[in-house]
C-alpha cells in the first residue's frame, strides 16, 4: 500500500484510519468500558468515517489494481455502513441470535481474507487475525446472550483497532521520510 506509479498518494493509511478509529469507539463499548449511550457517536463515525473512508479508499485500491485492497476496503467499509443502518433502523425487530450469524459471517470473510495476507506484511496479517477473532467471538456472546464473551470480543477489537493504526503510522510515516521508520514485517 504505497504511492502508486501515477503519483495517486497512497489510499491505504486512509482505510485504516477509517476502520481503526471506528472499530476503537465501538470496541470501548463492546468491551464494557462506555456503556450503550456512547452508541449515536459510533453510528456518526461508521457512516462518516469507518465507512465513506474505506469506500473512497478501496475505490483508490482498485485503481491500483489491488484486488485485496479492494475488496477489504470495499467489504469493510460496507460493514460499517450496513451496521450503523441495523442499529439505526432496525435493531429492535432482529433477534441476537440472527445478529450472531451476521457477525459469524463476517468472520467467515475475515478468515478467507487473513488467508490471504500469508504473503503480505504481518502487520496487515496481524490486523486480521484478531479482527476474525474479534467477529467470532462478539457472534458467540450474541449469540449465547453471554456479555462476558462480548467483553472479551471488545478487547480483541481494540488490540484490532491499534494493530490497524500501526499498520496507518508506519505507512505514513516509512513514505513521508523514505525510510523505515516503523517495522510492518515486510516477508521475503
Amino acid at each position: 500500500m504505497s504511492a502508486t506509479k501515477d503519483n495517486f498518494a497512497n489510499p491505504g493509511p486512509l482505510g485504516l484510519c477509517g476502520f481503526a478509529l471506528t472499530t476503537w469507539l465501538l470496541c470501548l463499548i463492546n468491551a464494557g468500558i462506555f456503556d450503550s449511550q456512547s452508541l449515536g457517536l459510533v453510528l456518526g463515525m461508521a457512516f462518516a468515517f469507518g465507512g465513506s473512508a474505506q469506500m473512497i479508499a478501496g475505490m483508490f485500491e482498485f485503481k491500483k489494481g489491488n484486488t485485496f485492497g479492494f475488496t477489504a476496503f470495499i467489504s469493510y467499509g460496507a460493514f460499517w455502513w450496513s451496521w450503523a443502518l441495523f442499529v439505526t433502523f432496525f435493531k429492535e425487530n432482529v433477534p441476537a441470535t440472527f445478529v450472531a450469524w451476521y457477525l459469524g459471517a463476517w468472520g467467515t470473510f475475515t478468515l478467507m481474507m487473513f488467508l490471504a495476507t500469508f504473503s503480505k506484511p504481518k502487520a496487515l496479517s496481524a490486523i486480521f487475525f484478531f479482527l476474525t477473532l474479534t467477529f467470532y467471538a462478539l457472534a458467540i456472546g450474541d449469540g449465547t446472550g453471554n456479555h462476558s464473551i462480548v467483553n472479551i470480543g471488545g478487547y480483541l477489537g481494540l488490540i484490532t483497532a491499534l494493530c490497524a493504526f500501526y499498520l496507518a503510522a508506519a505507512e505514513i510515516l516509512n513514505e513521508s521520510y523514505a525510510k523505515t521508520i516503523l517495522p510492518i514485517g515486510e516477508r521475503k
